[in-house]
């Protein structure tokens, strides 16, 4: 076990990061294959397994294969990741579809089969809905992806509290039966459903409205696919508890780290890219020193009012 590579002061406790599993430390981040570090990995010691794979859609980043490859390929990682797993512990798996010769293969139902056959429970498949993307020309235009959330029991950690949205009509009261008259919603808000709509109205319509890391976003950097930290948040409140342990096999630049560390979990992350790994250990520096633009958790996003130009209709098709 190699000593603990950095350790920074924020609020009084110290951050402390290694670049090989070690349980003492609070971030593990691994230069390389996520299948070399899940070897390290003792069996039932992850809390939540989050993850975003590479899609191997053809994008410049990644190299294209056949579908049933890219699928076959996940299937070593994923026994591992099952392994690991603790037995309350969660698993999400966060996809888009494979796009072949214009023809669309959701990707969310081929792997589901697959944590199928490896023992694990399907308790969501969540919508995570956004407002940019690819524009297309012979079929509409793709505004959601998927996150499957599996446990790997019936005895799974969720909770529900941290995560509850305003209710519309908190006031709203029984009509009749034995607490006619009493209020019929929860004071910490509601159940905020499978479907995280990334903002129409967040927390006054009960739908998870989280925006895709584009380029006007403030979590912004060079990665192509980012994953905003907000989405990542969601499942680490949900689906672990405080001093639990977060593992990301694909990190790109380390959003959930940064989910994690923000609510007092140890994270554990590979990442074949060594430049992403710099931008990784960037931004924890910056999150350490109160300097990382964050979005924050439930913000609704921006409206533009009838005066501001781009909601007008241009001249030139008038």
């Amino acid at each position: 076990m190699s000593e603990i590579k950095e350790a920074f002061d924020f609020t009084k406790r110290q951050i402390s990061i290694s670049d090989i599993y070690n349980t003492s430390a609070d971030v593990v981040l691994f230069d390389g294959n996520c299948s070399e570090l899940l070897k390290d990995i003792p069996s039932s010691s992850v809390d939540l397994v989050i993850t975003s794979p590479p899609y191997n859609l053809g994008k410049k980043y990644e190299k294209k294969m056949s579908l049933q490859t890219y699928l076959k390929n996940q299937e070593p990682v994923i026994v591992e990741l099952v392994r690991v797993l603790a037995d309350t512990g969660n698993l999400c798996w966060q996809v888009g579809n494979y796009v072949d010769k214009g023809e669309v293969f959701p990707l969310d139902i081929y792997f589901y089969e697959i944590f199928k056959r490896f023992g694990l429970k399907l308790r969501n498949r969540i919508i995570w809905r956004f407002n940019h993307g690819l524009h297309c020309t012979k079929r509409f235009s793709g505004r959601y992806e998927v996150i499957l959330w599996f446990s790997k029991s019936d005895d799974y950690i969720f909770n529900l509290d941290p995560v509850r949205v305003p209710a519309k009509y908190p006031g709203k009261r029984h009509f009749k039966g034995p607490k006619r008259g009493q209020l019929s919603g929860n004071p910490l808000g509601k159940n905020p459903s499978d479907v995280w709509d990334v903002v129409t109205h967040d927390w006054e319509d009960g739908v998870w409205d989280i925006p895709n890391v584009k380029a006007n976003h403030p979590e912004k950097t060079e990665h192509p696919c980012q994953f905003p930290v907000e989405l990542v948040q969601r499942c680490v409140l949900a689906l672990t508890q405080p001093d639990g342990v977060v593992f990301y096999p694909y990190c790109g630049v380390g959003s959930t780290i940064i989910a994690a560390l923000q609510h007092d979990r140890k994270a554990i992350a590979a990442e074949l890219d060594s430049n992403y790994i710099t931008i990784t250990r960037k931004r924890i520096k910056k999150f350490v020193d109160g300097e990382l633009p964050l979005r924050p958790l439930g913000k609704p996003i921006h409206e533009p009012t009838e005066k501001e130009r781009v909601v007008q209709l241009p001249l030139e098709w008038k």
